[in-house]
């Protein structure tokens, strides 16, 4: 930006190029207004463009470009502010007529006119002739809006299918004309004028569909703007329930996993996955259980890595679209083969396919597990057991009332918790119970895998509180949780049997930037220790006070399989990968978490406030310490929901580590049933609230 600054200044009135350079800077501002969202520098951008423009004489071989470019700005401006003015400027100017008045019908005719003009500038063999195609039809499009004269909508279908024929094969420009096809085919079929004609197909919003799937499969257009192809796609074949739903969603899933297979970080990822729907995933899975036909077409989803080539701006001098077309084509099967040659290799015969059922099935083992999905249209459970066909059961519950009931567990009273507690059981967690007879013997283990907002309901507490002899999820099943199948697969490869076990406690009672002490980290360290250290099996190790560092946390996460915090923890829910331990000099992250290697690590006790908690916006799997804690290898961790006072934290570590390791032996399986029992024997104690009671959670195996 500076720098463009410093070239205009260079440039004064009079220069030959100030025209470029107005050019240029205008084109930084409008960049930075899309990441800022800065008034000032779209104003200013168009400003810029107007000058430019002016500089542009009739007969300057750049005007259509400015003319384009200023149209493109104050297009922006309008739909950014909500001026008409702007709108219908943005109108004249990409039209290139600078009388162009605003305001009637009269205003839209001139304006095709001046495109039918700028077309036949652009005879058969120049590079802009499609792209004017494309315009023109576009406004006769706008005009049927306006006249409903179904001359308009034929010359707009004809404009555009000239402008497809004058594009090759691998023109990224066709997938913007596959949608304005898709468009003028959705306007026929809202008109009812579908085509009779002989030869013609009579269903306008099919071929509006086919026009859709042909834009999400230009290749040469980019990841991107095929994912969001895609999502259009979805968003018109939902809305007219027609077929191809499925398959829209099937092949957005697929841009999306190659889309972040090409971004470099897990938190850019997580960054880059906002720009999309977040239900995405739960909305795929809802359409596929709909119907039952489709369901291993759903399951058929491939993640194929794509890297889009460089872009062809309009305008641009000397750029070969074939050449260009080559290359990539040629980089392509260069990646096609190198896959190829990876899939050879013993253990990765699936590389960059999506993972089997029957592997997925693995991860139901040692007890079912039931996924739950929320999307608008429906909300689900699917019982995956391990050897037999999975169960879906249609909730009866609404995303709306999921929702609710999340804003219902914020600060609610004792009462109130009961209640939305038997509101969980009633449409959730009691159909679940309903059908796991077939799979789950009572007091066996069971694992929920939530996505979406049951990220944030107590599943393993649901009961019916207030009811006479009423039933507790608590009292019939161990519940565990797990982020994904596939994170329990991974937790379930190895156990390191290995002696001696090597077991650290990290406390930190006073954080960088804390305003007061945690009395009881101290205690609880010393506790855990004197039920840890004197076993045989066991290699102690306490790291505390000034020594309980980011640097040696770090460490001891990587030296130790065994670990206990007792710590403050923090949930960031704008960036959840940013959620972290605090330790004395600085934060101990869920970033630096997920860069480590755990895969031997047994088992993490997390007495932490909020290391359990999903991000509302995660598109499906969860994100929080205690999920990325296994993500990152680790078998079995137990966290907390929410804050913990530290009296029901004594007791229950107390009874957790008595019935863990009671007879000397140190087994991470046996976690999940450990913490089961502590929590049953705080219920005698009338002392410690619901709220306290139903904290913890096991994940894992």
């Amino acid at each position: 930006m500076a720098l463009d600054r410093e070239a205009l200044a260079l440039c004064p009135v009079g220069h030959t190029d100030r025209s470029s350079s107005l050019n240029n800077l205008a084109v930084q501002l409008s960049t930075r207004f899309s990441h800022q969202g800065n008034d000032g520098d779209l104003d200013e951008g168009i400003t810029l463009h107007r000058e430019a423009l002016a500089l542009r004489l009739v007969g300057h071989t750049d005007r259509s470009s400015s003319l384009n470019n200023l149209a493109n700005r104050l297009s922006t401006r309008f739909s950014h502010q909500g001026n008409d003015g702007d709108l219908d400027e943005g109108y004249h100017t990409s039209q290139g007529s600078a009388g162009f008045a605003p305001g009637n019908d009269g205003d839209l005719d001139e304006g095709i006119a001046l495109h039918r003009e700028a077309l036949a500038l652009r005879p058969v063999g120049h590079t802009d002739r499609s792209l004017s195609l494309n315009n023109l039809a576009n406004q006769l499009s706008t005009h049927f809006g306006q006249q409903r004269n179904r001359e308009d909508l034929n010359e707009s279908r004809e404009n555009l299918c000239c402008a497809l024929t004058l594009l090759t094969q691998h023109d990224p420009r066709q997938l913007n004309v596959h949608l304005s096809l898709a468009d003028v085919h959705l306007s026929f079929h809202h008109s009812r004028l579908d085509s009779t004609s002989p030869g013609e197909d009579p269903d306008s919003l099919t071929v509006s569909m086919h026009h859709l799937k042909a834009a999400a499969n230009v290749v040469s257009a980019g990841l991107r703007p095929r994912l969001r192809a895609s999502l259009h796609w979805i968003h018109r074949a939902s809305q007219y329930s027609h077929g191809t739903e499925l398959k829209a969603y099937a092949t957005s899933m697929q841009f999306l996993d190659a889309f972040m297979s090409a971004t470099a970080s897990v938190s850019s990822r997580h960054s880059a996955m906002k720009e999309f729907p977040r239900t995405l995933a739960m909305d795929a899975a809802s359409c596929a259980l709909r119907s039952v036909a489709l369901m291993k077409k759903f399951r058929d989803l491939s993640s194929l890595l794509d890297k889009p080539p460089a872009s062809n701006p309009e305008g641009t001098a000397n750029v070969s679209i074939e050449a260009e077309a080559a290359r990539y084509r040629h980089l392509v099967d260069e990646w096609n083969r190198a896959v190829e040659e990876i899939r050879k290799i013993e253990g990765f015969s699936r590389f960059l396919l999506p993972p089997l059922f029957s592997d997925l099935q693995a991860a139901a083992h040692d007890g079912p597990i039931i996924v739950l999905l929320a999307s608008e249209s429906s909300c689900n459970a699917i019982i995956i057991p391990h050897l037999q066909p999975p169960t879906s059961i249609q909730l009866p519950t609404t995303l709306e009332k999921l929702q609710a009931l999340v804003d219902k567990l914020q600060g609610a009273s004792e009462a109130a918790l009961k209640k939305t507690l038997m509101e969980l059981w009633d449409n959730v967690v009691g159909p679940v119970v309903e059908n796991l007879g077939r799979f789950a013997q009572r007091g066996s283990r069971i694992w929920w895998c939530p996505t979406s907002v049951f990220n944030s309901l107590p599943l393993h507490t649901a009961g019916e509180y207030n009811r006479e002899h009423g039933q507790f999820l608590s009292w019939l099943y161990i519940s565990s949780y797990t982020p994904s199948l596939t994170a329990l697969i991974k937790a379930r490869k190895s156990l390191d049997r290995s002696l001696p076990v090597p077991f650290v406690v990290i406390g930190q009672n006073l954080p960088d930037g804390a305003s007061h002490t945690l009395y009881g980290v101290e205690p609880e360290l010393d506790l855990v220790q004197s039920l840890i250290s004197p076993l045989p099996s066991v290699l102690f190790t306490k790291i505390t006070s000034d020594d309980a560092t980011k640097s040696r946390a770090l460490r001891a996460l990587r030296d130790n399989t065994w670990l206990h915090f007792a710590c403050h923890g923090i949930q960031n829910y704008e960036e959840p990968f940013k959620s972290a331990f605090l330790m004395r000099d600085q934060p101990l992250s869920l970033v630096d978490i997920t860069q480590m290697d755990l895969s031997r690590h047994e088992f993490v006790f997390l007495s932490a406030c909020e290391t359990a908690v999903g991000d509302p916006s995660t598109p499906d799997e969860v994100i929080h310490l205690a999920a990325g804690l296994q993500f990152a290898g680790v078998k079995s961790v137990v966290g907390t929901l929410w804050e913990v006072d530290d009296g029901t934290v004594g007791c229950l570590v107390k009874a957790f580590y008595r019935t863990l390791c009671g007879d000397g032996k140190m087994n991470s399986k046996r976690a999940a049933q450990a913490l089961h029992r502590a929590v049953q024997s705080l219920a005698s104690d009338k002392d410690i609230p619901l709220e306290q009671r139903i904290v913890f959670i096991h994940i894992g195996i």
